[in-house]
């Protein structure tokens, strides 16, 4: 007899289908071995599949990329979150995810959004340079920094967010650099972002919801503003509002269902 699991696609941080970041969430019984689940990211090809166990508000959740499992996802927690109150029957106004970033939140927003709790991760002093980073990115560069824990390695702010918009990819000189965000002033929002991750198996993060526990936080005291708007110009793209407090960050967006369907799994 052959296992069969729920699987749903869900297109996070967008109000339009085909935009925002597409994310694979698998509701469980229980928890399949860390080999299939893998095995499940890598066929479902996304730039994360959610796996979470619990119930009545209260989850573990785990995210897998294709190629690895990684400690913070925001965009498969909001898909999560939105999968379990409009398609799965929660029916609470609160849950709670614990991850392997500790606890994070998420509560109904307006006209749907999904508000997520996060830690607030401040900018730390990168071990790469201004100058190191212009040669590898091969345009200006105005300032550098790094964090602490979570996935993102380098952050690199550009002069402007049309610097971000039409920056191409050398991944020859980006050998070395595992994670990169480049973020720049916006122009109709506070600030703009762009991700690569091609050391987890994701060339270009459409939209990265983990990033901005540390992009609200730099722009909020750049712009001295603790509430903002922030828009990550992807090819696909997608918006999010962020407010910043003292130890956490909510970041809030929209998501809409692609597809549900199931999955087949030998049963062995």
């Amino acid at each position: 007899m052959n296992i069969t699991l729920p699987k749903l696609h869900i297109d996070a941080f967008t109000r339009r289908l085909f935009g925002g970041n597409p994310a694979a969430v698998m509701p469980l019984q229980t928890w399949l071995p860390d080999e299939t689940m893998q095995a499940l990211a890598f066929e479902n090809n996304l730039s994360e599949t959610a796996f979470f166990v619990g119930e009545k508000g209260d989850y573990h959740l785990r995210w897998f990329t294709p190629v690895q499992e990684v400690n913070f996802c925001g965009h498969a927690t909001l898909a999560s979150a939105w999968a379990l109150w409009n398609v799965l029957g929660e029916g609470g106004s609160e849950l709670r995810f614990q991850t392997r970033m500790g606890e994070l939140g998420a509560v109904r927003g307006e006209s749907g959004a999904v508000v997520l709790d996060v830690p607030r991760i401040d900018p730390a002093p990168s071990a790469r340079t201004v100058a190191e980073l212009e040669a590898l990115l091969q345009v200006p560069v105005q300032d550098v920094f790094s964090v602490e824990e979570g996935n993102f390695s380098v952050f690199a702010v550009l002069e402007s967010a049309s610097a971000v918009r039409t920056f191409q990819p050398d991944w020859a000189r980006l050998e070395g650099i595992d994670d990169l965000v480049i973020t720049a002033a916006g122009d109709d929002v506070d600030f703009v972002s762009r991700c690569f991750a091609p050391g987890m198996g994701i060339p270009e993060d459409p939209v990265t919801g983990s990033t901005h526990s540390t992009l609200a936080p730099y722009w909020g005291e750049k712009l001295d503003k603790a509430s903002l708007i922030a828009r990550q110009v992807s090819a696909r793209g997608g918006e999010l509002r962020c407010e910043v407090l003292p130890l956490r960050v909510r970041v809030s967006g929209h998501a809409v269902l692609y597809s549900q369907g199931m999955v087949q799994l030998p049963d062995e």
